[in-house]
């Protein structure tokens, strides 16, 4: 395998967004006097749309609002986050500098808005690694569906063969294979099921991970 593009996922993967995402819910449920737990949310919520989650949310708390009405209160109480900073995820800025380092094509494949997205890479000054960005309002069908990633890897100047997907949650593994592209899976939150991580290249504990499958791929393809 030689593998000359790389596409990053965003949230869970590169930034650590997850237990962002439970405060948020919680503070918004807390408003409704309602307690919402981690372990509720690792299992229930972490990896999915914003979309399918606010529509859960409700219907499992009976919450007085349409969908919308909720993503645009919890897209309020996100802004708090985004100004005081999402960190990146451990290794990486350590991953993105390897990878500059061997002349990798580095994208970008979320389902985040523009904004939201270039806020955050430019407070943790990686914004300027990626030569390629593809976000949610630009594609049809969420994943698992595996329109992003098709979209993603046109934009660059490589073959499907050619591109890794690196990714943490489960609905994104499940867009990758559907788009047949080689997905490494880094897990955060919650580890998706078996069935679908033995169709991965790798399941990995973390970032700095990545440079040394990459480095062993390149001795073997010499």
């Amino acid at each position: 395998m030689q593998i000359k593009s790389i596409i990053f996922d965003l949230d869970g993967l590169l930034i650590n967004s997850e237990i962002v995402s439970f405060e948020i819910y919680k503070e918004l449920l807390a408003q409704h006097q309602h307690n919402f737990t981690l372990e509720n949310y690792a299992q229930n919520y972490s990896g999915r749309s914003s979309i399918l989650n606010m529509e859960n949310i409700i219907k499992e708390y009976r919450l007085p609002f349409s969908i919308q009405e909720g993503i645009t209160h919890s897209d309020r109480i996100e802004e708090k986050y985004v100004e005081e900073g999402i960190a990146l995820m451990n290794g990486a800025r350590e991953l993105l500098d390897y990878l500059i380092e061997k002349q990798y094509e580095i994208s970008l494949a979320s389902s985040s808005t523009r904004e939201r997205a270039f806020t955050i890479l430019k407070q943790n000054e990686i914004f300027d690694y990626f030569s390629h960005f593809t976000f949610g309002p630009e594609i049809e069908n969420g994943k698992p569906a595996p329109d992003i990633f098709l979209i993603a890897c046109k934009k660059t100047a490589f073959q499907k063969h050619e591109t890794l997907i690196l990714e943490d949650s489960q609905s994104g593994i499940q867009a990758a294979l559907a788009a047949d592209i080689p997905v490494i899976c880094v897990p955060d939150m919650k580890e998706p099921h078996e069935d679908f991580l033995s169709k991965t290249e790798e399941v990995l504990s973390s970032l700095h991970a990545v440079i040394e499958w990459l480095e062993i791929q390149n001795s073997l393809s010499k």
